[in-house]
């Protein structure tokens, strides 16, 4: 996890997402956000006994939302940029050839429920990608693009 973080490439992209959201008012994806999201698959997993490693967990939730950089200057979906981001920066940080073909499909169904996967890593980060936001308490809620049936309305867990 460590690893993920300090890796240059992951820094790199990290810190062009944090330039290029500086003045978003919606939901922003920093380091709270990769935290909570892997807080959250990580409770989900010891709850339903569907028992996921800390690593895969960790490794899907920080890369997630690591490719919104690229989707906001070329237009590349986050998911696809992620999950090349995340082909370069895991092998390097000790995860095997499977591990990171799972957390690269984790990232490239993340936004979308029952998106080609079936995986229980994809899931549980959809999942917690969704049930991070707090949108009832969001001052900017009723600008938001995301329609009323989509938004947490209540504290979610």
């Amino acid at each position: 996890m460590n690893r993920i973080w300090r890796h240059p490439l992951y820094q790199e992209a990290f810190t062009a997402l944090q330039e290029a959201e500086r003045e978003r008012v919606f939901c922003r994806h920093t380091l709270e956000h990769f935290l909570d999201v892997a807080r959250l698959m990580l409770i989900e997993s010891l709850e339903t006994g569907n028992v996921l490693s800390r690593e895969l967990i960790y490794g899907a939730a920080l890369l997630h939302d690591i490719g919104r950089a690229e989707e906001r200057t070329k237009g590349t979906p986050h998911d696809l940029a992620g999950a090349r981001l995340a082909e370069k920066i895991l092998p390097d940080c000790g995860y095997s050839a499977a591990e990171t073909a799972r957390i690269r499909e984790a990232i490239l169904c993340h936004r979308t429920e029952g998106a080609e996967s079936t995986d229980s890593l994809a899931e549980s980060l959809r999942r917690a990608d969704k049930a991070s936001r707090n949108c009832f308490a969001c001052p900017a809620a009723a600008d938001c693009y995301w329609p009323d049936e989509k938004k947490n309305g209540e504290i979610r867990r």
